[in-house]
């Protein structure tokens, strides 16, 4: 039986960012049936090797081709005309993709576009709309995002699958193996330490500097010696702030503060995860905010701005899973390719409240909030659910819209009243 065919265009499917986890979650479900084979166009990172490379696992049912940023339209016309796929999928931000939205019905009289959407906030960005009707079918993160794509682009064919962790690999481990894990990373001096955590992108929205100067501020109350924030990011990323210089004005370079800048594998940052009392996410846009959903798989409680997708993983309606913050402030801020969307910004004193309210709960109450945080992602953004639901839609995209010679619902024209 021939298989059906996709070429994704995404952050490098092997990389560890959001994007790039997402997108190999969801290939490798398509994958394991049998029944997909898959091109990919890998990007948004530094290669130091342009070949395409393959899987152990999947070998010539994967080939992954290395590009420059997401690649651009002769990439893509280069891969549709070669290698024939049987639909495009491809992921993240808007403002990436409006080169390829150009060249819509140039793909679209072959191939089906299916887009894994994510959108930060309201208010509803009408001007969207042109680019949502460019696909055949919308997939998106979150509710916030689902509820922007039905009101901008009622007649968008869509469905809402979030992101999910590997919970096999995201689980609370055993005290004896969270606590050798943390001789072996911090000195004997912050063993006793309260620990935070922070896994982000050292990017501006997501107020990484803000947080340490915060944080010094909370240590000014508690006592330098009782706390630490490892912030697991580049302190130096070309798109956010010198952190080591932040540290070195603020005298936090004796264990209150730890940068981690290597890339580990998930089952060592699953263990960060267990090893710290708290993960914090205070981004003033988050469209999901990955790290806080594999902070609650490992019972480890969350303090996050009630933005974006964080809303709905620190809470279910009913339990909260950490602490929830509302935004202080609302500004609308744009830019040429955004002209308007909410930044929810959080104050230094709601935040420091948080943090003292988290340290101050005791670890029965925190344990308490985390194993109820497991079993809301347990319930809701399972891996089995979310890979079952990807397979389910990438079948129903083929037989519902086809493509090449049994290309189907789709016109290259419209009629309109003038």
């Amino acid at each position: 039986m021939k298989k059906i065919k996709i070429l994704s265009i995404s952050d490098h499917p092997l990389s560890p960012s959001g994007v790039g986890t997402q997108t190999r979650y969801v290939l490798e479900a398509a994958l394991r049936t049998g029944l997909f084979e898959v091109i990919s166009l890998g990007g948004a990172i530094k290669h130091e090797d342009y070949r395409p490379s393959k899987t152990e696992e999947f070998g010539d049912d994967w080939i992954i081709f290395p590009v420059d940023g997401y690649g651009d339209r002769e990439a893509v016309r280069g891969m549709i005309a070669t290698h024939r796929p049987d639909m495009l999928w491809f992921m993240t931000d808007p403002r990436f993709w409006h080169w390829l939205w150009d060249i819509d019905n140039e793909i679209r009289k072959n191939v089906p576009l299916v887009y894994y959407h994510v959108w930060d906030n309201k208010p509803y960005p009408t001007f969207n709309k042109k680019y949502y009707e460019s696909n055949d079918k919308i997939i998106t993160i979150s509710q916030v995002t689902n509820d922007i794509v039905k009101n901008v682009a009622p007649d968008v064919d869509l469905n809402h699958i979030p992101h999910s962790v590997n919970t096999d690999v995201f689980k609370r481990y055993s005290e004896q193996e969270i606590l050798n894990f943390k001789k072996n990373s911090v000195k004997p001096r912050d063993m006793d330490k309260f620990v935070f955590f922070w896994n982000n992108r050292n990017a501006r929205r997501k107020q990484s500097g803000s947080l340490v100067y915060w944080f010094k501020d909370f240590l000014d109350i508690v006592g330098h010696d009782k706390a630490m924030l490892i912030m697991h990011t580049d302190g130096r990323d070309p798109n956010g702030q010198d952190l080591f210089a932040i540290m070195n004005e603020l005298g936090l370079e004796e264990g209150q503060l730890l940068l981690s800048e290597r890339k580990y594998p998930q089952e060592v940052l699953a263990m960060m995860y267990n090893m710290a009392d708290c993960t914090i996410n205070i981004s003033d846009a988050e469209g999901f905010g990955l790290a806080t959903l594999e902070s609650l798989a490992c019972e480890t409680p969350i303090i996050v701005n009630m933005t974006g997708g964080l809303q709905e993983q620190v809470t279910d309606g009913e339990k909260m899973f950490g602490i929830g913050l509302e935004p202080t402030s609302k500004a609308i801020i744009g830019s040429q390719d955004v002209p308007f969307i909410y930044e929810d910004r959080l104050s230094k004193e709601v935040v420091v409240d948080a943090l003292l309210k988290m340290y101050n709960m005791g670890k029965d109450a925190r344990m308490s909030l985390g194993k109820d945080g497991r079993g809301h992602v347990m319930k809701n953004y399972n891996f089995e659910d979310f890979n079952k639901k990807w397979i389910d839609e990438l079948l129903q995209v083929h037989e519902k819209y086809g493509s090449w010679t049994n290309r189907k619902n789709y016109k290259s024209w419209k009629i309109q009243e003038i």
